[in-house]
């Protein structure tokens, strides 16, 4: 049992399907594939959405397959859906209409780094993990960091965050420039290696959070860090989330350049115990790291922990040692997994959703969430990157159970409007898909919504590009 989209576009004429795989197995041979299997892993798997797969996948190994895909679809009016590696969570790259996705896994070439300036030219295809391997040699990482491996063409689509967003921003400030295949086949190029421009419309912006509604990212420019010279990462309990919650934002306030902040409330701090094999205190938890010099880290390190003792915090521990920093880390990024093995089960299902909120009202959206899991019955451990205001609930429930289902409808639908009724927004960094598009009207109004169908079809006027998605039909 999946939730189940209603608004979703008109499936492809059967016709102009047949001709368009026709053309492309005469264009790809066995690199387009229309088995069941394949298929439907290429369509949403991760949370509640029901798959709606696709009627083909092409693998694409260069920029002219991808402009063929394009080409040959827009004749046939046939959607195109781009596939990095699947993690996306509100249903990106679900197939509503059918359609074909073009798994760009195979482009995962770093084409150029420029260490001294700071920046690098990569193929989408190419994921996080893979870059930084390849960077640490030349003292450069690439600093977005979302938990997943997920590819950086499709952190660019979904506007993608994380744990280092603190310090170093999102995908948002990370893009300098793309290339972009647009609805005729033809290439977009929206910037360059420049670290400002006053050159016309920012179409790199406008192309990073569209969730390839817009066209297909074929080649990225992105911005790299040196590696710290210290890193450390450190661990400190509350006996409450307010606590928690007033020690970060305190901590923003006062300046100290944390690199990484992260809450766990007791319930997942509990899950990552079990599954990580930790030995944590079953409390309200903050993991931090602090990047610069031994004497800049010490520093900060001394100061937060100030600041957590004033706010009910426990001891301060810290550690520099690259292992005990991954396990900690580690554990926070298997925080699904850890959730999901908490109620095992054929019929039991994992949403993990996103709310952001004004860093001032971090502590009240938090507390009035647990309160409404309380009311509710329903389990929801939280996790957050909250030195940016923006924290997760991984919601556990029976689909087989239609009242439990229910609940967790109920208490996701409040989640949003608690935000939005706060000054915050739907989705810190999971993005619309099909799963939030209900919300964008009440977020941003009718006129917002107006301006971003006029742009789909403005650059998009065949509605081939990931249709049924962000913007909900007039």
């Amino acid at each position: 049992m999946g939730t189940t989209i209603t608004n979703n576009p008109p499936r492809v004429e059967p016709k102009a399907l047949a001709s368009a795989l026709e053309q492309l197995a005469a264009r790809f041979g066995n690199r387009l594939i229309t088995s069941q299997a394949v298929r439907e892993q290429h369509g949403h798997t991760t949370t509640w959405i029901v798959n709606q797969p696709p009627d083909g996948v092409v693998m694409a190994q260069e920029t002219a397959d991808i402009q063929d895909v394009v080409r040959i679809c827009a004749t046939n009016r046939v959607p195109v859906i781009a596939f990095g590696t699947g993690t996306s969570l509100e249903g990106q790259v679900n197939a509503p209409a059918g359609g074909i996705s073009i798994d760009l896994r195979d482009m995962n070439k770093v084409l150029a780094v420029h260490a001294e300036d700071l920046d690098c030219v990569i193929q989408p295809g190419v994921t996080r993990k893979a870059l930084n391997e390849h960077l640490r040699d030349q003292g450069l990482f690439f600093p977005i960091d979302p938990g997943a491996d997920a590819s950086l063409g499709g952190m660019a689509s979904t506007r993608a965050s994380g744990t280092n967003a603190v310090r170093y921003g999102t995908m948002r400030d990370s893009v300098l420039a793309l290339k972009v295949v647009r609805g005729d086949g033809e290439i977009i190029t929206t910037g360059t290696r420049a670290k400002k421009s006053s050159a016309g419309y920012d179409l790199t912006h406008l192309f990073v959070g569209a969730e390839g509604t817009l066209g297909i990212i074929s080649e990225l420019t992105i911005r790299l860090r040196g590696i710290p010279d210290t890193i450390a990462a450190g661990a400190v309990s509350f006996e409450t989330v307010h606590g928690a919650c007033q020690a970060v934002i305190l901590a923003i306030q006062t300046g100290i350049p944390v690199a990484r902040i992260e809450l766990l409330n007791a319930a997942q701090v509990k899950a990552c115990n079990a599954y990580s094999k930790l030995t944590l205190p079953e409390t309200p938890l903050l993991l931090m790291e602090f990047h610069g010099s031994e004497v800049e880290v010490g520093e900060q390190s001394k100061a937060f922990g100030e600041i957590a003792k004033d706010c009910g915090g426990g001891d301060f521990s810290w550690t520099t040692k690259p292992e005990d920093r991954t396990k900690l880390w580690q554990a926070r990024h298997d925080a699904y997994w850890s959730v999901k093995a908490l109620r095992p089960g054929d019929s039991i299902g994992v949403v993990a959703t996103d709310v952001c909120v004004p860093i001032s009202r971090l502590a009240d959206c938090v507390g009035e969430t647990e309160e409404d899991l309380k009311r509710l019955n329903l389990l929801s451990p939280i996790v957050g990157h909250v030195g940016d205001g923006n924290f997760h609930c991984s919601l556990v429930c029976d689909t087989n159970d239609a009242d439990e289902m229910a609940r967790g409808e109920e208490f996701m639908h409040r989640l949003v409007e608690r935000a939005q009724a706060m000054d915050g927004t739907c989705t810190g960094e999971h993005g619309i898909g099909q799963g939030k598009q209900k919300y964008l009207k009440a977020e941003l109004g009718p006129e917002a919504l107006d301006a971003m169908r006029a742009l789909k079809k403005a650059l998009d006027p065949l509605n081939i590009f990931n249709p049924g998605k962000i913007v909900p039909e007039a």
